[in-house]
């Protein structure tokens, strides 16, 4: 059984999305919340699977809690749920570290995001992987000598941006999933970034 909080400041929302949710059989809700500060008490008093939350709201946004909560519990995941497909809010829920980020209107794909990024999995809906290209810096070509990083882990990099798991980007590059785990693992801490969301949000600033 999967164990999440919500937090939305409609109550309807949160209401609905707990009896639907529920009648899957596969989640429990834990707590709901109407704002971002009762979505970082929620945290630490029930320490969920997943936070589900929005990103507008009273007293705390979405995305303030988020980052309270990642910092106080570096392994949370959060998975934004919203109206609003706009970059900014985009870029920072990735900056953030946040496991995903869809929209209200795909309602359907709520379960299966939830399941996902239990799973390990990061999960953004088809019109926010659309913008997430547009995430980046019109600077000077990033130069990967800089880094120390390989021919390889470059290719690495660029399949992880794509959205590719480890078994993907295996099958692609023709290593196993364990050498994929090796370079990636080598090309975060080269970087000092804490996991493939944030390096695919390095990936799009510096392209």
């Amino acid at each position: 059984m999967l164990k999440i909080t919500i937090t939305d400041d409609d109550a309807i929302v949160v209401s609905s999305l707990k009896t639907i949710l529920e009648m899957s059989g596969e989640i429990e809700v834990l707590g709901m919340g109407r704002n971002g500060q009762e979505a970082v008490q929620l945290y630490s008093d029930y320490q969920p699977d997943i936070v589900l939350i929005d990103i507008q709201m009273p007293v705390m946004t979405g995305l303030e809690a988020a980052e309270q909560i990642i910092t106080q519990f570096p392994d949370a995941k959060i998975l934004f749920l919203t109206t609003f497909a706009d970059d900014d809010y985009i870029y920072k829920a990735l900056a953030i570290g946040a496991k995903g980020y869809i929209l209200k209107q795909d309602f359907d794909n709520i379960l299966p995001a939830l399941k996902a990024v239990a799973s390990g999995q990061n999960v953004f809906g088809a019109d926010i992987v659309a913008r997430i290209t547009n995430l980046r810096h019109k600077d000077e070509p990033l130069n990967y000598v800089d880094f120390d990083i390989t021919e390889k882990e470059q290719e690495v990099i660029l399949l992880v941006a794509q959205g590719l798991n480890n078994k993907e980007i295996s099958a692609k590059l023709y290593l196993s999933e364990g050498t994929v785990r090796n370079y990636l693992s080598n090309v975060l801490e080269k970087l000092d970034l804490r996991d493939r969301t944030q390096l695919a949000v390095w990936y799009y600033q510096n392209r």
